[in-house]
């Protein structure tokens, strides 16, 4: 079945070879740090991005759409070279760039649902979901991890993350159902 939505098509590729990156960038972060708990709390993160990849994978082969080769060589080397930059800019920076980045991954899987929906599709509500939520984790793990940093405010002025702001409106303490989920992430322009 093909999709005749190309939006959709290309959220579908963008997400697959993102997630790639992201997990490329977790591998260099996981490694720079020496705290062992932080260690594997973004080993555990860098794990969730490739199951997010494979989920989506498996998304695209059902309408048969392929990976975008474009997509996946930008990202091969954008993940990579954040990967080997966490040696070298400190302990900050990919702490705050990484918890800005899943604050807008959020998003793009209700984005995607509400795409799916356009066209008459409810049978990944649940994994897009919770694709969403899982991003929604990993954001709350880098906000806590700098809530305390004295360059967080200065950074969120900057950069519109951080402590007070991000850029979904999902809350885990009040999460809402499935069903009621499109009212995620209605501001982002779709």
């Amino acid at each position: 079945m093909n999709l005749c939505h190309p939006k959709l098509v290309r959220l579908l590729q963008l997400a697959y070879s993102a997630e790639k990156a992201a997990a490329f960038a977790y591998i260099g972060h996981a490694g720079s740090v020496k705290n062992p708990d932080q260690k594997a709390a973004i080993r555990q993160i860098e794990l969730d991005e490739w199951r997010h990849r494979e989920t989506v994978l498996a998304i695209m082969q059902q309408y048969e759409i392929p990976p975008s080769r474009y997509n996946e060589i930008k990202y091969h080397i954008i993940g990579r070279t954040i990967s080997f930059s966490c040696y070298v800019i400190g302990w900050f920076m990919p702490y705050y760039f990484a918890g800005r980045l899943e604050s807008g991954n959020v998003c793009e899987y209700f984005i995607m649902m509400r795409y799916f929906h356009e066209v008459g599709i409810t049978d990944h509500d649940d994994e897009l979901y919770e694709m969403g939520m899982k991003e929604k984790e990993h954001e709350v793990y880098f906000q806590k991890s700098l809530e305390n940093n004295p360059l967080l405010p200065l950074f969120e002025r900057i950069f519109g993350w951080g402590k007070k702001s991000s850029l979904n409106n999902v809350d885990l303490e009040n999460k809402v159902s499935v069903k009621e989920s499109n009212s995620y992430c209605r501001h982002r322009k779709s």
